[in-house]
């Protein structure tokens, strides 16, 4: 199916008050474009460790909204857009004030990176399955973990998430607890718990990740009573702290570096005397600044991994 593409030209001013006048004349949703530079919430939203480089904000913005062929009149809607741009250019800045028509196919956005997601060994004896695909073990002890990652972050497939299973490979013993910070889709909680772990208690900042790693935890037959899923800021919030419980014997921590810093200055409290913390997330640029945190912090550097350009930390 086809989607006809309305762009308009347009000033940031005149965004919100275009979305306003456009929702007046039956458009549903509108996509923004623009260069405003990143609040500092959305930063610490933003799942990468380096930022794109800042492009020079012009004010210049382009609206665009989506409509199907057989359900509008697209020269009646462009006459429409061109009184609105006459009605508010004299209350805000509308910049070019221009709209011009395109075409695109509907595609499934949302869904078509699945295609790309296949089952791969994540360590000798772990192997991540997406759980739209069949997969048959090549060996017995293999441990099959299935995921969906939805939104949240955590197919396993990444550099930084490999590190992590595979140092939980080798580290983990029958009985253990967790700690997973920073959990994503769940996945380091549920190799941990299929390695032997007795309990896993992991937290995200992002509900929808908690809720995510809850249907993982499901689809891989994993007892309620073995996890505690929490959404909120180990660092900054004293209640998640308390909750988030003490004397683990691991805690992973697969971020970014710049969160990994300020975590490691509160995290002794929640790793029992002789606990493991495992920490990834780190590109090479940020390894010596993770390091110092480590060390300033009384943490023994146990080893240090690495894969193409990321690192993983294990201390204690």
């Amino acid at each position: 199916m086809k989607w006809i593409r309305f762009t308009l030209d347009t000033h940031t001013e005149a965004v919100d008050i275009l979305s306003y006048k456009l929702d007046e004349i039956g458009v549903e949703g509108i996509e923004i474009e623009d260069n405003m530079p990143l609040s500092e919430e959305d930063k610490k939203k933003m799942f990468v460790d380096i930022l794109p480089d800042p492009v020079d904000n012009d004010g210049s913005a382009k609206v665009h909204f989506y409509m199907e062929p057989e359900n509008c009149n697209p020269e009646k809607i462009m006459l429409q857009v061109q009184d609105i741009f006459q009605e508010i250019k004299e209350f805000c800045e509308i910049g070019k004030g221009t709209i011009s028509l395109s075409e695109t196919e509907d595609k499934d956005w949302m869904n078509n990176w699945k295609a790309f997601f296949k089952p791969f060994r994540a360590a000798e004896n772990i192997v991540i399955k997406p759980t739209w695909e069949e997969y048959e073990k090549e060996h017995n002890k293999d441990i099959l973990i299935e995921i969906d990652p939805g939104i949240a972050f955590g197919t396993g497939s990444h550099e930084t998430t490999k590190l992590c299973i595979q140092a939980l490979d080798k580290y983990v013993k029958e009985g253990d607890s967790i700690l997973d910070v920073g959990c994503g889709s769940g996945i380091l909680s549920i190799a941990a718990l299929k390695l032997g772990a007795k309990h896993a208690t992991a937290i995200d900042i992002d509900e929808v990740a908690v809720k995510v790693a809850a249907e993982n935890m499901a689809v891989n037959k994993i007892s309620p009573s073995q996890y505690t899923l929490y959404d909120g800021d180990l660092i900054t919030n004293s209640y998640m702290k308390v909750r988030a419980g003490f004397n683990h014997d691991i805690v992973v921590a697969n971020i970014l570096a710049d969160v990994i810093v300020p975590l490691t200055d509160i995290i002794r409290p929640h790793l029992k005397k002789g606990g493991l913390y495992i920490t990834s997330g780190i590109i090479d640029t940020k390894e010596e600044e993770v390091r110092r945190a480590l060390e300033k912090n009384g943490f023994e550097i146990l080893a240090v991994e690495h894969m193409k350009e990321w690192c993983c930390f294990i201390a204690k």
